[in-house]
């Protein structure tokens, strides 16, 4: 099943550790252009690398960096353990969130060895594999989810964070923690509890792929590959499904552009299939809709409704999917809000230009109030369980199904595919 390695990773001079909250950075799919603006004033953030100007140009100051020392190379591979300590709105709960950071094997999907619950943008893969190609190094690691109710790995992370490297606070108000295991023993177990393992991908789908696809391209050309090279291994945060602090967070939809969007005409439309009830306080529309199957909140300027699916109408979605898939609030909100009610086709969807995705109900609210989009539909969170159904009936979920809380972030370290960077040094177990 699932191979993993130990990371020879390239991190920040030891000299520069006191200023490694000014060195880190949010993900390239969620970092806001004004973020990116003020993080570039720093020569030596993490973005140069995770969000260049060009892949060109990352390449140069990846470089620069290796030559002037900023960034040192490990002597003795490890498994890096990573915490996030972290609240939510409306409980005083510290959550930690446990995981490690390894090399995992770029499997492809047929391989059916790690499953994805979403499909990619290829404009997006493109742009990860030109950044991978031209650096040769895996800049931020995904999120992968591993099932195991005996917890055996938690122990050893435990332990390992009694030292950490780094403790900051990142641009999500999340406390960051990252540690080192480099027992060979112990970094045995690890690769041990994984081996019979699938792997979810939680987060991360287009710069996994631009790793499997850069792959492909490699095995192509190196027809005698070991298939130990670097360019087979992708990096991967790794945090086990069973643990009580893994937070799905939702996405809502918001709708604009369309030709026209009456509100008592798409109500009208609606009624065939939806028990509709007015809501006099928007904000009270998650915690009415909170624990109900299949019901959702419309949010229009002036107004807001919970609407409902009627039981007797989910048998007339016709989009052919498994139970897994059809069941999904999300699915059904595709097909009968979006699709049927406001007409746009479930094959556009994806690509289309009339969906946006918030996942602040706030945002949403104000902008329906602003008038800058039409309406908004608001959802709820999705389950672990769901998520796995559905990987594991290899099938994906409609696009933006899942936010997984908190992201991670990019500059803690980096990891090489270079043969040279990335193979363990002989004196090394691995």
């Amino acid at each position: 099943m699932a191979e993993i390695r130990p990371i020879r990773a390239w991190k920040f001079n030891h000299r520069l550790s006191g200023e490694i909250e000014e060195l880190t950075s949010p993900l390239f799919d969620v970092v806001s252009e004004k973020q990116r603006a003020r993080l570039y004033q720093n020569p030596l953030n993490s973005i140069h690398l995770s969000v260049p100007n060009s892949a060109e140009e990352a390449a140069e100051v990846l470089s620069q960096w290796k030559k002037d020392g900023t960034l040192k190379l490990d002597h003795v591979p490890g498994i890096y353990v990573y915490y996030q300590y972290f609240s939510l709105a409306g409980s005083d709960k510290e959550y930690c969130r446990k995981g490690f950071i390894c090399n995992i094997k770029a499997y492809d999907w047929p391989d059916k060895v790690l499953l994805r619950h979403e499909n990619t943008m290829p404009k997006a893969v493109n742009d990860r594999i030109s950044i991978l190609e031209k650096t040769q190094l895996n800049v931020s690691p995904t999120h992968g989810l591993y099932t195991d109710p005996t917890f055996e790995l938690e122990q050893y992370m435990d332990e390992s964070m009694l030292s950490p490297i780094y403790e900051t606070e990142d641009y999500q108000g999340v406390r960051d923690v990252l540690s080192v295991i480099q027992d060979a023993d112990i970094i045995q177990r690890f690769l041990t509890v994984l081996r019979d393992k699938n792997i979810i991908l939680a987060d991360g789908h287009h710069r996994y792929e631009g790793s499997l696809m850069y792959r492909k391209k490699m095995m192509a050309t190196h027809a005698n590959g070991s298939g130990e090279e670097g360019y087979n291994y992708h990096l991967m945060f790794l945090t086990n499904t069973e643990a009580e602090d893994l937070r799905i967070m939702p996405t809502h939809r918001l709708i604009k552009g369309l030709p026209k969007v009456d509100e008592e005409e798409l109500l009208k439309k609606l009624e065939e299939d939806f028990i509709i009830k007015p809501i006099e306080d928007a904000y009270m529309i998650n915690e009415i809709i909170l624990g109900k199957k299949w019901a959702f909140g419309l949010l229009f300027r002036d107004s807001t409704y919970k609407v409902r699916l009627k039981p007797e109408r989910f048998h007339t979605l016709k989009w052919n999917f498994p139970d897994e898939v059809k069941e999904l609030d999300l699915t059904v909100m595709h097909y009968f809000i979006i699709e049927k009610a406001l007409g746009i086709a479930g094959k556009d969807q994806r690509a289309s230009e009339n969906i946006e995705f918030d996942r602040s109900f706030s945002d949403c609210l104000a902008k329906v109030i602003r008038e800058e989009v039409q309406l908004a539909l608001i959802t709820k969170d999705i389950s672990m369980e769901d998520v796995k159904k559905v990987c594991y009936s290899g099938y994906t979920m409609p696009q933006k199904s899942t936010f997984f809380y908190p992201k991670v972030v990019c500059g803690f370290l980096f990891s090489s595919i270079k043969d040279n960077e990335f193979q363990s040094p002989p004196y090394s177990c691995f």
